[in-house]
């Protein structure tokens, strides 16, 4: 490896350079960034080329602008060309007083994304993790340069990074090569991005500006009529914050005994809103410590990382304030901000609605499973919901306009919504977030459906489409329907999930259009199996495989080692057009799905998701059965797992039958334990339908005593307390018998059994789940005991006898 003494910078690249140094003067006082990226497989040049590159830039910004400069370089320290790149241009931008560099590796990256700097450096040799672009470009302010340092142009395409090596399966071990194609297209298709061939010393794309430059102007304007103090205003950046500042005050009053105050936040990554909330959360508690003995306010989101820059600012105004508190930080994120008679807490989304706050922020709210959602609305009375529209976070456009949709319809809620749209670190129409959100299609939208589709959707005129993943990549009008509706039907959509999409060798796609061609149900496949067979000892012990979710939880749960041979697709997501969604094009879909898994001769068609009533009458109607729920809800979503399967050969149908059977008894003997909070239309769902163990009447599940027992329940002297015991064995043996062979029990009852009998609710707890008084429902307990007493002994409840004879009872069984 030569030594960085040795290398020589081409003129090329110095005339490369000045061409970027021409546009500092433009760039700075317009606020807004470019791109440049310098590609070459020689770690030393790399250095040398980035901090050159930089060192001019920086001393033209401080002929426009005489301050210190900030850059941030970030890159994977496992790697020694990564490390050799890193040492080269540490050694040479040093010298360049102006600017100081930090240095970061990726998996600590998360760190940064509050903060402000006017230079990254961004080393993509090794990897390029979508999330991570999505994630890092936005910390640079207008005037700023983003750099990216590649392999060899023309042999990064088929580059083998860390993230398509997290892609691949043992069936699957080499990754396709889509993503980075389709990247450096649109690095060649857009305005503000400049590239430079370090191997051959090369210009591939001169860096220019041909869109409309204006320059940046900041009118800040703070309220003469205000409750906050003028300190808190004076930490706003945008009109925007002020505004939602302003919308914060109303908070101070409490809401009516009945109503709520809901306030919902939405903008576009980079606008601020965080920083908002921080700054409007020490306001309120400013305001309200002084007429409450504690102020208390509650906040979450999918991770504490994501509130970093809410505590960050809440902070910063609280010293402003002459507030004196203690931080409280777990792994390097600030999860409380403590002061006296006052509090700013993290808490995971799940424990919410089991606080008591003054107020309560939702941050990142799209990544937050919606009935957990409306948990935490019902247990407080001032609440924000924020989330991204465009960012790597989620898919805020589709959250916003559902939740919404249920809020307006909700009595005595006094609802906000605002949407920022200033960016805070740069100026409207910036090239590279123009970029960076046509990149990784943070702003795809699913195609405008006219009245010709509708009537296709209605009258199931409908194609069904198999995509070639390279193929689609390069369609990209199709590409951006169909990633548009993922992000409007999924809570959750992030950049890599565009990364696997394109390069994990074992997902397919697939979708439904109309006669026009425009998308309305877009699906996402994984093949699964079969697991070879040195590997399934492992499984069973608890080892882990790469994907294969089906073969590795069915191994684990169902134990029938049988499967692992069996060959399958896992439906890793399907989603409909907002327009059409509950017309039947998911059920049309799958329909599709499963006879081309017929035809290929595979074994099931299965799938996986977070849990809710509605999710599960879908597949449950299209023939889909459950053969695991996850043991804990995932503390984010709020959501419990099921694994759904649909057989297709005779073996596998064999298989799924009796994991079947083993789940509906696990089912039954652990709702009381693990699943107490499963809501009870999801545990009916779940036990209604086969298999059964009785074929006929069972016979002696209860003595004597017990039966005599019922009756005196069954008429009234007994409560359900007392008779807890025989209600839990009736709810087994309703479950478990045929449905034709058992007395029949309105929904109502067999809710009944299943939140009093199996999960073990209180009768408050039960009232509030059907909305039907206590008194009614406890006299429904009866019902089912009368009933159940007739069935079991044959005897109608008026003409039985009380009281059991010693002679009639033996120990270990039960005469007739």
């Amino acid at each position: 490896m030569p030594g960085s003494s040795n290398v020589v910078v081409p003129s090329s690249f110095n005339r490369f350079v000045r061409d970027v140094g021409k546009l500092t003067d433009v760039l700075v006082k317009s606020r807004i960034r470019a791109l440049v990226v310098i590609s070459g497989s020689d770690p030393v040049k790399l250095g040398i080329y980035a901090s050159k590159l930089v060192d001019h830039y920086v001393n033209k910004w401080f002929k426009v602008d005489k301050r210190g400069f900030n850059g941030l370089y970030i890159y994977h320290d496992e790697f020694p060309e990564a490390v050799k790149i890193r040492e080269v241009f540490e050694e040479k931008i040093h010298e360049n007083k102006k600017i100081e560099f930090e240095y970061a590796v990726y998996e600590k990256s998360e760190k940064y994304l509050g903060i402000t700097t006017q230079m990254l450096i961004l080393d993509l040799t090794r990897d390029l993790k979508p999330n991570d672009i999505g994630r890092l470009v936005g910390i640079v302010e207008g005037g700023g340069l983003i750099v990216f340092l590649t392999p060899s142009w023309d042999l990064w395409d088929s580059f083998n990074t860390i993230f398509k090596e997290t892609l691949t399966v043992p069936q699957f071990p080499e990754p396709r090569h889509v993503f980075i194609s389709w990247f450096k297209r649109k690095l060649l298709e857009h305005d503000g991005v400049g590239i430079y061939d370090a191997d051959n010393n090369v210009v591939i794309k001169k860096l220019k500006l041909e869109r409309e430059i204006k320059e940046y102007s900041k009118n800040i304007k703070i309220p003469e009529s205000k409750i906050f103090p003028i300190e808190i205003y004076k930490h706003a950046l945008t009109m925007d914050q002020v505004n939602v500042l302003r919308i914060l005050e109303r908070f101070y009053e409490k809401p009516s005994r009945e109503g709520k105050k809901v306030l919902v936040l939405t903008a576009d990554r980079g606008r601020g809103k965080s920083c908002a909330i921080g700054i409007g959360l020490v306001g309120l508690l400013h305001l309200l410590r002084k007429i409450k003995p504690k102020f208390r306010a509650l906040v979450t989101s999918p991770s504490p990382s994501n509130v970093q820059s809410l505590m960050t600012l809440a902070s910063i105004v609280l010293d402003s304030l002459g507030y004196k508190y203690d931080v409280v930080k777990k792994s390097g994120n600030i999860i409380e901000i403590r002061g006296e008679k006052f509090s700013i807490e993290y808490w995971e989304p799940i424990v919410i609605p089991k606080l008591k706050g003054d107020i309560v922020v939702v941050d990142e709210a799209a990544g937050i499973h919606v009935p957990l959602l409306y948990k935490i609305l019902e247990e407080h009375k001032r609440l924000v919901f924020s989330s991204t529209i465009h960012g790597y976070e989620g898919a805020g456009r589709g959250f916003s306009v559902r939740f919404l949709k249920r809020l307006k319809s909700m009595e005595n809620i006094e609802l906000y919504e605002y949407e920022m749209t200033e960016p805070i670190r740069y100026n409207y129409n910036d090239p590279v977030e123009e970029w960076q959100f046509k990149t990784l299609l943070l702003d795809a939208e699913p195609a405008e459906l006219d009245e010709k589709d509708l009537e296709d959707v209605e009258v199931k005129r409908l194609i069904y489409v198999k995509y070639d993943p390279r193929e689609l990549f390069e369609n990209e009008e199709e590409l951006r329907q169909l990633f548009g509706i993922y992000v409007l039907a999924h809570y959750r959509n992030e950049p890599d999930d565009l990364g696997m999409l394109a390069d994990a060798p074992h997902h397919f796609i697939r979708a439904v259009k109309t006669t026009s061609g425009k998308i309305v149900c877009a699906i996402q496949i994984a093949q699964e199996g079969p697991i070879d067979e040195k590997i399934v000892d492992e499984l069973l012990r608890g080892g882990k495989i790469p994907g294969n979710i089906i073969p590795d939880r069915f191994l684990k749960h169902a134990r029938l080692v049988d499967f692992a041979s069996t060959i399958g697709w896992r439906i890793v997501r399907i989603a409909t057009h907002p327009s059409v969604q509950g017309k039947g094009v998911g059920s049309w879909a799958l329909e599709k799905i499963y006879e081309e898994v017929r035809e290929k001769g595979m074994d099931w068609l299965g799938s996986g998701f977070g849990v809710t009533e509605e999710l599960l009458r879908f597949w449950i109607k299209n023939g889909f059965s459950v053969v695991h729920i996850s043991p804990d809800r995932n503390p984010v979503s709020g959501e419990y797992t099921v694994l759904v399967l649909k057989p297709i050969s005779e073996r596998a149908r064999r298989l799924v039958d009796l994991a079947r059977y083993e789940f509906k008894l696990k089912i039954l003997n652990s709702l009381g334990i693990n699943y107490r909070e499963l809501e009870p239309g999801v545990a009916r769902l779940l036990l209604v339908d086969e298999p059964y163990v009785y074929a006929g009447k069972p016979i002696g599940v209860l003595s004597p005593i017990s039966l005599d027992r019922l009756w005196t329940y069954c008429k009234g002297p007994m409560t359900f307390e007392a008779a807890a015991d025989l209600m839990h064995i009736i709810a087994r043996v309703y479950w478990l018998t045929r449905r034709e062979e058992r007395p029949p029990l309105s929904e109502l009852h067999e809710l009944i059994l299943i939140t009093k009998a199996l999960q073990g609710l209180t009768w408050e707890e039960v009232s509030e789940i059907t909305g039907k008084p206590i008194k009614v429902l406890q006299e429904m307990g009866h019902e089912i005991a009368c009933i159940f007493f007739e069935y079991f002994t044959g005897i109608k409840q008026d003409n039985y006898t009380p009281g059991v004879k010693s002679s009639n009872y033996k120990m270990g069984y039960i005469t007739t």
